[in-house]
């Protein structure tokens, strides 16, 4: 097992490439599913502003 950690000795690039791509990936859905709450915040703020100004 330690072997396998160890990654052939290359283990000080492997293990953090694989921490920050994790990060990316939880910080690109983190601010997409903000982006569309703030979106649909928008949307239904348009909405009704559209329907109280007819």
């Amino acid at each position: 097992m330690m072997h396998w950690l160890n990654m052939g000795g290359y283990w000080m690039f492997v293990w953090p490439s694989y921490v920050l791509t994790f990060l990316a990936v939880v910080l690109n859905v983190y601010l997409a599913r903000r982006s569309l709450q703030v979106a649909k915040t928008e949307a239904r703020r348009r909405a009704q502003a559209q329907g109280s100004g007819s």
